[in-house]
């Protein structure tokens, strides 16, 4: 896959969630816990923004495969983040 193309960010921090976005896309499939794993103060609401706003520009330009891993990835964080809503299982239940 590609590198991220996102503008270079004056924040450091962001900075390296955009590095790791990048080593995510070239790393082998299925390497990617361990990648994530390697940076976990990087796991955070600001990593999750920062795939997304990745996502968007890869839809944009028609790499849709690149989107939809990125988009995966920020879905499956945010919810063992506890950013992601659960549904409620017992809503749906008969009482």
């Amino acid at each position: 896959m590609a590198t991220s193309p996102i503008a270079a960010p004056a924040d450091p921090r962001q900075e390296r969630y955009f590095a790791l976005i990048d080593r995510l896309l070239a790393c082998p499939n299925g390497e990617e816990p361990q990648m994530l794993n390697a940076e976990p103060d990087l796991l955070d609401a600001g990593f999750v923004t920062a795939l997304m706003q990745t996502a968007s520009y890869f839809a944009h330009q028609d790499n849709s495969d690149a989107a939809k891993f990125l988009i995966f990835i920020a879905r499956e964080l945010s919810v063992q983040l506890g950013l992601y809503p659960q549904a409620d299982p017992q809503l749906g239940a008969d009482t």
